[in-house]
């Protein structure tokens, strides 16, 4: 590990026992990203408790050229928390920054810290009567800062957009030390760039972000979720936009799974059930919900909508949680995907998007594609397909060594799907960022021209490189 001790005493005397540590036992948990394929070293972990002891850090970090990983919830997919094996970095964790600042209940906004829990604002959003329209499986662990950084999605986006959307606000330190205030809505604001924009979805590259005003919306009076066994993917596309015509706005989530999903979660969670009598090649989960004037009116939206796709064949069966317990056991199958599938082992996981309208037509020829270049692997894919993002993974054979088979033919594998995805149109992120992960295959496939201006505004604002390296910015 590089040590400088000049920079570890004054960044201890300036953010104190508790805001700084170099104590390898303390520093160790935070150097490993929560799927464990990335381990880096650090010099330190600082833990701030103010946006002015961040500013004053980064300055003290420019001053001795000492590279800053921001961290959140440690949840991310890619790797863009997890630092180098250089150890010449700190890791900053905003989890100390956890305040509620203020929430307006007749503007509807909210602004917290970036070291908030998804679910901890969920509450309080919940508490005063309205919601935050974002969700996703790890929002007991997940912060504001790090769903900002990352821009990401979840199972609402089909209806209220990804994290950009749901930012009005935000506050964030650049690498220079100064602090960037754009906390104050403003409806109409034509002074040039939205830099809010920019820090949105740059992986702490350009700005560490300190806080941010988020819209909220009223309350939900009720919802009505619905499981529906499919014949096949194209079915589920001709489905949706079955729902999409008759619930309208009311249609908040719709989400698709394999049989083979299902199967491994049912594995898994031995104490849950399949929603269906028999097996599906493809399933749905779709939720409807409904305010105070329409909350009655979502059930039998809902019978309506299923009877006329059983009808003409879209679905083959179907049934309406009836109660919220039950609700809540259907989403608890979509949200137990990953771990379900962590379980069986090795896979190459790939958060892919293509246009909406091709979407199934993509994992229709994608999946055997990748199976008969790859005869002993297993191709699946499940996730939001009214936004066009699934999660394409790919199984190792059962007698792989976890480990030793990502490294050779599961690469192989990476570059495949992603060039599958790049002939398609697509995108080889959809929402969970480039992180260390995807920086080579953004660099290998990414637009020359996009690139070009990625690298000059990292440039610009981070000339020493000093913010969060490795990450999202491919090199030249």
């Amino acid at each position: 590990m590089t040590q400088k001790p000049e920079f570890v005493e004054q960044a201890s005397q300036l953010l104190g026992p508790r805001g700084f540590t170099s104590d390898p036992e303390m520093v160790s948990p935070w150097l490993t990203d929560w799927r464990g394929r990335y381990t880096g070293t650090a010099m330190g972990l600082a833990s701030p408790a103010s946006t002015g002891d961040v500013a004053a850090l980064v300055k003290l970090c420019s001053e001795h050229d000492v590279a800053i990983v921001p961290q959140g919830g440690n949840s991310g997919m890619s790797g863009g928390a997890t630092p180098d094996d250089s150890g010449t970095a700190i890791v900053l964790s905003l989890r100390r920054m956890n305040t509620i600042r203020a929430l307006d209940k007749d503007e509807k906004t909210v602004t917290c810290d970036a070291g908030v829990i998804l679910q901890t604002l969920h509450d309080t959003a919940e508490a005063a009567r309205l919601r935050f329209p974002l969700t996703l499986g790890g929002k007991g662990s997940a912060t504001i800062g790090g769903l900002i950084s990352t821009n990401a999605g979840g199972t609402q986006v089909l209806r209220h957009g990804t994290m950009r959307a749901q930012v009005i606000g935000l506050e964030a330190v650049l690498p220079d030390g100064q602090v960037f205030n754009a906390l104050t809505p403003l409806k109409k604001d034509n002074r040039g760039f939205d830099l809010k924009q920019l820090l949105i979805g740059s992986e702490g590259t350009l700005g560490i972000v300190t806080a941010a005003t988020l819209r909220l919306l009223p309350e939900i009076a009720g919802r009505t979720v619905i499981w529906a066994g499919l014949p096949s993917i194209i079915h589920a596309r001709q489905f949706l936009l079955h729902c999409q015509r008759i619930a309208g706005d009311h249609l908040e989530g719709f989400e698709v799974l394999p049989a083979h999903c299902l199967a491994a979660v049912l594995d898994h969670l031995p104490d849950v059930r399949s929603p269906l009598n028999g097996a599906h090649p493809w399933n749905a989960l779709i939720e409807l919900v409904g305010n105070e004037d329409t909350v009655e009116t979502i059930t039998p939206l809902a019978e309506a909508m299923l009877e006329k796709a059983l009808d003409t064949e879209l679905i083959e069966d179907a049934t309406i949680a009836a109660n919220e317990s039950q609700a809540e056991a259907f989403w608890l199958l979509r949200d137990s995907i990953s771990p379900a599938e962590r379980a069986i082992g090795p896979a190459m996981q790939h958060d892919i998007s293509v246009a909406v309208d091709r979407m199934a037509q993509f994992v229709e020829a994608a999946v055997p594609a990748v199976e008969n270049r790859f005869p002993s692997s297993t191709a699946i894919a499940f996730g939001h397909l009214g936004d066009g993002n699934v999660h394409f993974h790919v199984l190792a054979p059962k007698n792989a060594t976890a480990g030793e088979w990502e490294v050779a033919e599961g690469k192989e594998i990476s570059g495949f799907v992603h060039d599958l995805v790049t002939e398609w149109g697509g995108s080889i992120s959809a929402e969970h960022g480039i992180g260390q992960m995807k920086v080579a295959e953004l660099g290998r496939l990414g637009d020359p021209a996009a690139l070009s201006m990625m690298r000059s505004v990292k440039q610009a604002l981070d000339p020493k490189g000093l913010f969060n390296p490795g990450k999202l910015v491919p090199p030249e």
